[in-house]
């Protein structure tokens, strides 16, 4: 298992990458897991097609390497062939366009929590069963903003750039998830917790990958 991932760029990682350090591909495999999975579910996949579907994203990301020139941040932009993927695998949902409300632009995520210590929390099968629930009763166009925004941590230009929908837009969705959402989660936990990535899965993926570019 690679031991640098917290000392190294994406940058750094990708020119070594291209200078034949393949085997530092695994960084960006576990550093990368855990947003693309929580895009996969956005999408109501369920595990095992969230796991196809990022297996998918990685070896893509991988071949188009050479073609990041770092205008996004590399997040945004391996989120992108992700979503990319979700898409062909179904139908894009259409957008229809919505009034804009009044909304604060400087509104912290929903489930922000600093004092949170996510690595001593203890997985609740049970609230994540309620959440996951939720959440896939959302209308899709709802969803996946929520998805960006609150769990992976995309700002609103970034949420807007990947949906190719107005910013505004963006705020409003949002805005419209939290609220058939805050019910049934707002007294819960942090955003890190939904839809939580186990360890095993992790290891599993960057297995099959690295043997993939190989």
């Amino acid at each position: 298992m690679i031991t640098t991932s917290e000392k190294l760029s994406e940058t750094d990682i990708i020119e070594r990458i291209l200078a034949g350090e393949k085997s530092l591909y695994e960084i960006i495999v576990r550093r990368y897991n855990p947003f693309l999975y929580k895009v996969g579910r956005s999408y109501n996949y369920n595990h095992e097609d969230s796991q196809d579907l990022i297996q998918e994203t990685f070896i893509g990301a991988y071949k188009s390497l050479s073609q990041f020139e770092g205008r996004s941040d590399f997040k945004t932009w391996i989120i992108r062939i992700m979503m990319n993927n979700c898409y062909r695998k179904k139908e894009k949902s259409s957008f229809k366009n919505e009034m804009v409300q009044d909304i604060n632009d400087n509104a912290k995520p929903m489930f922000s929590n600093s004092n949170n210590d996510t690595g001593k929390v203890i997985q609740n099968r049970e609230l994540a069963r309620i959440i996951e629930e939720a959440l896939s009763k959302i209308p899709f166009d709802y969803r996946v903003v929520f998805s960006l925004r609150e769990i992976n941590g995309l700002n609103i230009s970034e949420t807007a750039d990947l949906l190719n929908i107005s910013e505004s837009n963006v705020k409003v969705r949002l805005n419209r998830s939290k609220a058939i959402l805050r019910g049934e989660i707002e007294k819960a936990y942090s955003s890190q917790e939904l839809f939580e990535f186990n360890l095993i899965y992790c290891d599993a993926i960057v297995e099959w990958v690295m043997k993939k570019i190989n």
